[in-house]
């Protein structure tokens, strides 16, 4: 685990970059958010980057969101994302553990999410596979219309989400991020819901993914380091 000066100076490092692919786009200031990717990352490692000031941390699965939120106890202002594939018969315990769900991708899903979480609506991003990967989860584009307008009233919906296929270069993945803004601009005026929220771009290709519209990106090696084995 780097240290907590490192952790705060890499941090830093992130938020200048984020700041400098903001201006270059023409964007506002503090138009996009840093999601901070701690999968398998220890608590010590999320509470060092809590105080140096981050506040929004994405974790992959529940049961290990569950342990890092008990033994970090509360952390004021702190929001919590599940940005990792999420099964049903988990959505109760997530709808306990998360602020935010970034990984909606069924009908069946937004049920269970409802269900454990009626009032207020869970905030959620529905995930879009623009690459067809077997190997990811994800709605295809062109369900995420219908899925919209079935589950629209069970959830906030906020916007969209994508992971996209391995790049070589950021610049390779580009076309992926614009084409997750058009179909978020597609959905949003045929349903009618704003969708203000594009959750795209990593540690790898996160500024490209910014002067595409992203308003969240998920960063973790960059700010934690490898990842623990």
């Amino acid at each position: 685990m780097l240290t907590g000066e490192e952790i705060a100076a890499r941090l830093r490092s992130v938020g200048e970059r984020i700041a400098a692919a903001q201006r270059a786009s023409g964007r506002a200031p503090g138009s996009v958010r840093l999601i901070l990717a701690s999968k398998t990352q220890p608590a010590e490692a999320i509470r060092a980057a809590y105080d140096a000031g981050a506040r929004d941390f994405g974790e992959n699965y529940v049961q290990e969101a569950v342990a890092k939120r008990a033994a970090l106890g509360e952390l004021a202002g702190a929001t919590w994302h599940m940005i990792g594939h999420l099964q049903t018969n988990k959505a109760a315990l997530a709808a306990r553990t998360f602020d935010w769900i970034q990984t909606l991708d069924s009908e069946r899903l937004a049920n269970a999410l409802a269900k454990a979480h009626p009032a207020p609506p869970m905030p959620a991003l529905i995930e879009v596979n623009l690459g067809g990967e077997t190997s990811k989860a994800g709605v295809r584009p062109e369900e995420v219309e219908r899925l919209v307008e079935r589950i629209r009233m069970r959830l906030e919906l906020r916007g969209l989400m994508t992971i996209p296929p391995p790049a070589k270069r950021a610049e390779d993945a580009r076309r992926y991020f614009a084409q997750l803004r058009e179909l978020r601009d597609r959905v949003a005026a045929a349903s009618g819901l704003a969708l203000p929220e594009l959750s795209m771009g990593m540690t790898d290709d996160f500024e490209a993914a910014i002067q595409e519209g992203a308003t969240m990106v998920r960063i973790g090696r960059f700010v934690f380091g490898e990842r623990a084995k």
